[in-house]
């Protein structure tokens, strides 16, 4: 596998996350019906005068070093890294692994924080087929596969000290692929693990209808529903785009908890997830509906553990992080009200909270 030094630019820089972004696509390709409508709804909620979020700058965060690293399967994968500026010894570097149909992004919250104490190094990347990393040229996107990819960025750019590494949704699944895969690792490196609105299984038990029938029709279902996407792909990601007022309103409604949440953060995780191809999404479908690592949180039972959810999550409820704490019953479990899948997002304070203070107990 090579490693490339992406040059530093001057100005260095799912409907909702997780599971749902396949439903988005869907929805928003078929339902043409009350275009103007629903344009005239959307822009008034965005109109929101009191929206704390209107002035913030998403996207772009400063970084001191961006690679670009190439998997034994050709997929390349962005990496970026941000170092200390008042580095403490023996605090652990934070690995930050984000979730279906998003991209680092969505840890700008807390990568923020991270950035301005200075006091942690801070390694973020794009999960294959996300944000600005490659998409696989065949097959599909296993969490094994994720597992390794994990390893890898950690062997490339974070290959000594301690480690925390911190996952939402798919990340956190990715996160207990690499514990099945390399229990050693928490054994010696990872001295605390944060999973945020995730799953070890259950996902037959979601709110929402098409994950739990995905995890019943088997593989007859996707490998056609695969097939289409790959001719058809391109069709659907034109439709999704030209009817981005129905995202924008999925989004809202599935991704948030709060009433009327920042029409801001709607909009930058609605963007998150339009830029996640139809094709990217449909080769995830598999893995994440048979998705069961129950077994592999045996490897955390020795260190950390800070589990966070939103109490109105429809994408993981909040029945899946019990069931984690349960098997791990001496992880700390921190439950935001008026709370959706995107937690550390829509109530960024409280996750930021309760993250710092988990980092106070995981340095060496």
């Amino acid at each position: 596998m090579s490693r490339h030094l992406i040059p530093r630019p001057r100005t260095a820089a799912g409907r909702a996350a997780g599971l749902v972004g396949a439903a988005l696509g869907v929805a928003a390709a078929v339902t043409a019906a009350g275009v103007a409508t629903e344009r005239a709804l959307v822009r008034r909620l965005k109109a929101d005068p009191t929206d704390p979020y209107a002035g913030e700058v998403f996207g772009q965060q400063r970084y001191d070093e961006a690679y670009r690293l190439e998997m034994p399967d050709g997929t390349d994968i962005h990496v970026e890294v941000v170092e200390p500026t008042r580095p403490v010894e023996g605090n652990p570097t934070v690995v930050l692994v984000h979730g279906f149909c998003l991209d680092m992004g969505t840890f700008h919250f807390q990568r923020k924080l991270l950035a301005e104490r200075g006091e942690h190094r801070v390694v973020a990347y794009d999960q294959p087929g996300h944000g600005r990393s490659g998409r696989l040229e065949t097959g599909e996107y296993d969490l094994d596969a994720l597992g390794h990819t994990l390893r890898r960025v950690i062997d490339e750019v974070a290959a000594e000290g301690p480690l925390v590494l911190v996952g939402h949704s798919m990340g956190g699944m990715t996160i207990m692929a690499l514990a099945e895969l390399y229990p050693e690792m928490f054994d010696d490196r990872v001295v605390g693990t944060v999973l945020m609105a995730t799953s070890g299984g259950l996902l037959a038990e979601t709110k929402l209808v098409a994950p739990a029938l995905l995890g019943r029709v088997g593989s007859p279902v996707l490998y056609m529903a695969g097939n289409v996407t790959r001719y058809t792909g391109p069709v659907i990601d034109r439709a999704r785009r030209s009817t981005t007022n129905v995202a924008w309103l999925l989004t809202r409604k599935y991704g948030f908890g709060t009433r009327n949440p920042s029409p801001a953060l709607v909009s930058y995780v609605e963007q998150m997830n339009s830029r996640t191809s139809a094709d990217t999404v449909t080769r995830y479908l598999r893995t994440i509906a048979t998705h069961s690592r129950f077994p592999a949180l045996v490897a955390l039972e020795g260190t950390p553990v800070l589990v966070i959810v939103g109490d109105k999550d429809m994408i993981t409820p909040v029945t899946h992080s019990e069931e984690i704490v349960r098997r791990l019953p001496h992880a700390e479990f921190v439950k935001i009200n008026d709370s959706g899948h995107v937690v550390m997002l829509e109530h960024a304070d409280e996750v930021n909270e309760a993250l710092l203070a988990f980092l106070g107990t995981c340095g060496r």
